[in-house]
């Protein structure tokens, strides 16, 4: 989602110089002498589109810049439109290196799209690039507190699609929205009321609940490597403000930055509302509550289809379609109305030329190609086109990992999966019985002065050139457990292969020393060794499902509250959906730590009323011990089909 950050890629050292470089004047574009016309007439031969760009005004009066490229010869073609804040001009400039028709957007599914002949929309969001109005990330809809304006991103896209039906004459009168991430949370936007002609909706990988489990928080954590994404995002109107580190190593950087509010303020992010008002609410309250999406479009029937699309390793919004299929189906939304397509991808991979593999582990085909044209192709042209050819999509169809095979089922997690108590064990055992004998404790010192590194070092930041931030959920996490600051727990070799399917529920019984902590776990799939398995993954320690708990809002995510030191309490939060199979000659880990870094901020592990603004004082060492045996063992509740 957030791959448009151009100053991540660029040396810190011209970045200085090209700030602090005097201002050269300019001739007006067109003037005598001046060599830039007064306005270039982009060249549309050849590319098999022509464009139309049109400002088009919504009913408070605001005009939404957009980009309308229309397939040569296109008669009576359906509409899918892309509402973005990454500049709509980019976004459908076309890119004959990367495919053989107009489209060249990395935020869009094109294949399937290029070959149906739609006629397709860009529109640049309010506030941003060449759009009128004012800008707010991911705003709540209209009329609650935190948007006390009378329109919003549900508002716009009924203003525009009935604007592209009066005014597209190519086009059969039917609209489709798609997008991936903030590009993903518009098209659920639009099915707030959606308009007549509103017809699909294929809200991909969607920024749904950034305080839950999408990009700013996840379980109240905050992720304080998505800051050079707000800088640049709401720090102007063509979103280029650079972030400026100064280190090749994020770990050392936000290390020796303190806390979140010290490193935010040293780069300037005080001076932006969304920075303020995400510093100002670090627990779960109605700020973060009334924009939630899947709160949102369960308060209302879906009227819309809809296909939600999620990637079982997207490190930036795993959370958010997984949550609004589960708020629909328990409104009783029937399954002709919501889809769902779960693929082993990183955020947006699907929407790429390949997806044979991520990282080192490889899927044994192009999941992403076989999607496009078995799901994807059949569901647009279903809705789009007007003699609405047959579909044979199933209301989910979800890659199993380890056995490596598409699925169709009727709902998601799949049938029969029921939650079966993984122990945890004295001496680092992991079983499916329960520890004999009384309660023990396996401890460790969580140390902020040397917080567990989420990935290997050097850690590169999430956009520069050659960062492999898109696969890090897929990293050996061999780099970590040998590691003195965690706790690993693992099963014998498997003799039977064991069928999870849906989101590992953790029970985790520890105390601390300190006042406040963070609680990682991590259900992992540690491959067989090489005599057995295969030699290039053998040993290979491959996460499934792993998540952060913060632990202040143990009783409620709406009020944090200190914990009480040295006593033993109950932690219970869901692990990120899955959908795998540990095979045989394969064991099962799980792992335990107490920070996350660089990429969640530390937990000072003393309670302060906000970790924005932690002091370094703050910051100290504690003990923390973990509860095995006895009966209040910790446990991993697999949602194990049998």
């Amino acid at each position: 989602m957030f791959d448009r950050l151009l100053a991540a890629t660029a040396p810190a050292a011209l970045m200085f110089a090209a700030l602090a470089a005097p201002a050269v004047a300019q001739k007006d574009p067109g003037a005598p002498g001046d060599e830039h016309p007064a306005k270039l007439k982009l060249a549309d031969d050849g590319y098999g589109y022509t464009r139309r760009v049109v400002d088009i005004p919504m009913r408070d009066g605001v005009k939404l810049h957009t980009v309308i490229a229309l397939p040569a010869h296109a008669h009576d073609a359906g509409m899918l439109m892309t509402r973005t804040p990454y500049d709509a001009e980019t976004i459908a400039t076309r890119d004959p290196d990367v495919y053989a028709s107009w489209s060249g957007n990395p935020d869009t599914a094109d294949d399937p799209i290029t070959a149906g002949g739609y006629i397709r929309v860009f529109q640049d969001v309010r506030g941003m690039h060449k759009s009128q109005g004012i800008y707010m990330m991911n705003p709540a809809p209209a009329g609650t507190p935190f948007n006390p304006t009378k329109t919003d991103d549900s508002t716009d896209a009924y203003d525009t699609i009935a604007w592209l039906v009066k005014n597209v004459p190519e086009s059969n009168g039917r609209v489709g929205v798609i997008g991936i991430s903030y590009d993903g949370f518009l098209p659920l936007m639009a099915l707030v009321n959606p308009h007549p002609a509103l017809k699909v909706a294929v809200p991909m990988n969607p920024m749904v609940d950034g305080w839950r489990g999408d990009d700013w928080f996840h379980n109240g954590a905050f992720r304080q490597q998505m800051m050079p994404y707000m800088l640049s995002q709401d720090g102007t109107r063509d979103a280029d403000t650079p972030w400026i580190a100064g280190q090749a190593d994020d770990y050392d950087y936000y290390l020796k930055g303190g806390s979140a509010g010290a490193i935010g303020k040293a780069q300037g992010l005080d001076q932006l509302g969304f920075w303020n008002k995400i510093t100002q609410h670090p627990a779960y309250d109605r700020f973060w509550q009334e924009a939630a999406m899947d709160k949102v479009l369960a308060k209302r029937p879906l009227t819309v289809p809809t296909m939600l699309v999620a990637g079982l390793w997207d490190q930036e919004d795993m959370y958010g379609a997984p949550a609004v299929y589960k708020a629909l189906i328990a409104r009783g939304t029937p399954t002709s109305m919501l889809y769902l397509s779960v693929g082993p991808w990183w955020h947006g991979q699907q929407a790429r030329a390949d997806a044979s593999q991520l990282g080192a582990v490889k899927w044994d085909q192009n999941t992403a190609k076989w999607w496009r044209a078995h799901v994807l192709a059949p569901f647009l042209a279903h809705y789009l086109k007007t003699d609405a050819p047959a579909m044979d999509v199933a209301p989910v169809t979800a890659f199993q990992t380890g056995t490596n095979q598409w699925q169709t089922l009727p709902a998601f997690p799949a049938a029969g999966a029921a939650g079966v108590p993984l122990y945890l064990k004295p001496g680092g055992a992991l079983g499916f019985d329960a520890a004999a004998g009384p309660a023990e404790t396996r401890d460790y010192i969580s140390d902020p002065a040397a917080p567990v590194g989420y990935r290997a070092r050097p850690v590169k930041a999430l956009y520069a050139t050659g960062s492999t931030w898109h696969q890090w959920l897929t990293d050996d996490q061999r780099s970590v457990s040998g590691r003195p600051d965690m706790a690993a727990f693992e099963t014998p070799v498997l003799t039977a292969p064991v069928t999870i399917s849906g989101a590992p529920q953790v029970h985790l019984t520890a105390s601390t020393s300190g006042t406040d902590s963070d609680w990682v776990v991590k259900l992992i799939d540690v491959y067989p060794d090489g005599k057995t398995g295969g030699r290039e993954m053998a040993g290979y320690q491959l996460a499934v499902a792993m998540d952060i708990f913060r632990g202040r809002y143990r009783d409620d995510p709406a009020v944090a509250r200190p914990l009480a030191s040295g006593v033993p309490l109950k932690y219970d939060f869901a692990l990120p959906n899955t959908n795998h199979v540990f095979l045989p000659g394969h064991r099962i880990m799980v792992q335990v730590q107490s920070s996350w870094f660089p990429l969640y901020d530390r937990n000072p592990q003393t309670f302060v009323p906000n970790i924005f603004f932690a002091k370094p004082s703050d910051y100290v060492a504690a003990t923390q011990k973990i509860t095995v045996g006895g009966p209040d063992e910790s446990y991993i509740s697999l949602p194990e089909v049998k």
